[in-house]
């Protein structure tokens, strides 16, 4: 079986995912790029907890390492679920019963948080909103974070459930609690690219706001 040349550490998972553990060289020559490159690449997803090594030692001398995905890495490069996420959020929208759907959303929204919420770091919600931003971005979604003011705002680049989404902004009511119980703090959906933004934009509300409406 022919494999093409990986061009991104996303392919280079997929070749750990197809083919098992392999070897610095093995990469190397599938990836038609040096071994220093490649160790680059193994170096960076090991620090991130996709990939560990593992020592295999044949007779004497120095061991040789195979590289292969973590439990976090096989869930982040397999778990592709389109469809039945399709198919789960329809039939949630077809319930007739609105208190129902209602309570459905925000337990939605912490299932996923509960995935997530170890990986979010930080004292301030600007600290904790870049470290969310870096986790969007391990996952190919693209997202950026400006501080540069006392209400800091989390820009979504692009849609990461745009068939959810289409005709159905009850996905993005999730998607802002699943960011409001990842940062710690209450957030609103201050654009939106359903509403014709070029741009999704979470915003935590004002903390006078949030006093007054207790």
């Amino acid at each position: 079986m022919s494999v093409q040349a990986p061009t991104s550490d996303a392919d280079l998972l997929d070749l750990l995912r197809i083919n098992g553990a392999m070897g610095v060289n093995d990469l190397a020559d599938a990836m038609d790029v040096t071994p220093t490159a490649v160790r680059q690449r193994l170096t960076r997803l090991r620090e991130q907890n996709l990939i560990e090594r593992e020592a295999i030692r044949y007779g004497r001398g120095r061991p040789r390492h195979k590289y292969q995905l973590t439990d976090k890495g096989v869930r982040l490069t397999g778990s592709n679920f389109t469809d039945l996420a399709l198919v789960l959020w329809r039939e949630v929208g077809a319930i007739e019963n609105i208190d129902i759907r209602d309570e459905l959303l925000p337990r939605i929204a912490r299932s996923l948080a509960s995935q997530y919420a170890d990986q979010v770091e930080g004292e301030t919600t600007a600290e904790r909103m870049r470290s969310l931003s870096e986790l969007l971005s391990q996952r190919r979604l693209p997202t950026t974070v400006d501080d540069s003011n006392c209400r800091p705002v989390l820009r979504s680049h692009a849609c990461p459930y745009p068939t959810l989404a289409d005709g159905d902004q009850s996905v993005c009511e999730m998607e802002k609690m699943l960011f409001s119980e990842l940062l710690g703090r209450e957030v609103e959906l201050t654009q939106c690219r359903l509403d014709g933004a070029c741009q999704c934009e979470f915003r935590p509300v004002e903390l006078d706001r949030v006093a007054g409406s207790v």
